[in-house]
């Protein structure tokens, strides 16, 4: 990518994709700083691994106070009696509704205060589960309005939009940092760090993207 380098923000929820994000902007960007959003998720150890992440790497880490999420959109990820399943011809039961929207408009209101004009998220719509916020067209649309909205030319990254998850695990591997990536992030729907609890679809998805980078990896050899 041949972009001048400069400040960044990675929205950051201490997952899989946006810790493969965070080493991509820090290969990318001169200074890079990180977001995450507490919207009284289930598992607030979701808040502490993100902020474990970010000091590790020397990143600053803002916190913003987002609980109006949870009073607006119940869901599977803020609700403990709800449960985490995906019915087909149906948004999966994890979605919440408007997150995208007010996450990356709050980073870029942020990314305007600390003068940084790239915003960095792991939304994928090859690997989106459904989500339609997840999608290229909606972020290149926010993107606009965004501009629109504050007079100003910020530019909302998605390294991951068109990977799978083999190819997320691959990229975070050519970025030197698989091991950091599957032993210290978050992504198990259950609060279960590293590999995860192995079961919900989250923790799925990650094991067998991780089996298909390691198994072409050897074939490679």
């Amino acid at each position: 990518m041949n972009e001048a380098k400069e400040k960044a923000v990675v929205v950051f929820s201490g997952g899989q994709d946006s810790t493969t994000c965070l080493f991509w902007a820090l290969e990318h960007f001169d200074e890079v700083e990180t977001v995450t959003f507490d919207y009284q998720q289930r598992h607030r150890k979701e808040i502490e691994t993100a902020a474990a992440i970010a000091e590790a790497q020397g990143v600053r880490h803002h916190l913003l106070d987002m609980s109006l999420l949870h009073q607006l959109a119940p869901n599977a990820l803020t609700r403990d009696d709800i449960a985490v399943e995906h019915k087909e011809g149906e948004l999966p039961s994890t979605f919440v509704p408007g997150r995208n929207l007010l996450f990356l408009s709050f980073a870029t209101i942020l990314a305007r205060q600390i003068g940084a004009k790239h915003v960095v998220t792991g939304v994928c719509q090859t690997d989106f589960s459904g989500y339609p916020d997840c999608r290229d067209m909606f972020i290149k649309s926010l993107n606009v309005t965004l501009n629109l909205s504050m007079d100003d030319e910020f530019v909302l990254h998605t390294p991951l939009m068109w990977l799978d998850k083999k190819e997320t695990w691959a990229l975070a591997d050519d970025l030197g940092v698989l091991e950091t990536v599957r032993e210290q992030t978050l992504t198990c729907y259950n609060g279960v760090p590293g590999d995860g609890c192995g079961e919900c679809p989250a923790c799925e998805l990650r094991r067998r993207g991780l089996e298909q980078h390691l198994a072409a990896k050897e074939e490679s050899r």
